[in-house]
């Protein structure tokens, strides 16, 4: 019973010095030194990064980011919008890549006539890119020569 109320106490003390203490720091990072008891302030919208032709993939089975405004897009459990254009019925029409037929398998591999349910929620793996300039150099270089071998021996 002692313990308990020592520990209450000492905790209490803690918790109680904790403002005190934050207060008087200040957090840096990549949008710049803010104190931890003011607001940040609030970030710019940054333009959207548009193209016809797509924007070039990083690695080979990189998902493709999205080179359109998805600011009217939604996906919700009753419906997808990127479907209106993007379904393999409207493509053509829509003049868009069609949803891939990865798209249509489950993770059991069985083929679906459908969209797969994992696959539903398109913005978990396609994202739209911002014009901007990188906020840390990015030296990544793919070995798609070693990609393709490993992908092969999968496929054996």
């Amino acid at each position: 019973m002692k313990k308990a109320l020592l520990v209450t106490i000492v905790g209490a003390f803690i918790l109680l010095q904790a403002p005190l203490v934050s207060s008087e720091e200040k957090v840096s990072s990549l949008r710049g030194d803010y104190g931890l008891d003011k607001p940040a302030k609030p970030i710019k919208k940054k333009k959207q990064k548009k193209s016809g032709d797509g924007i070039e993939r990083n690695w080979k089975l990189q998902p493709p980011s999205i080179p359109h405004s998805v600011k009217k897009d939604r996906i919700t459990l009753k419906g997808n919008t990127c479907l209106k254009c993007h379904a393999k019925a409207n493509a053509e029409k829509e003049k868009a890549p069609s949803v891939s037929d990865s798209h249509f398998v489950t993770r059991d591999m069985k083929v679906l006539d459908k969209l797969s349910p994992r696959r539903y929620f398109c913005r978990q793996c396609h994202a739209p890119q911002a014009d901007v300039k990188p906020l840390v150099e990015n030296t990544f270089e793919t070995n798609d020569i070693e990609l393709n071998n490993l992908l092969m021996e999968k496929t054996k």
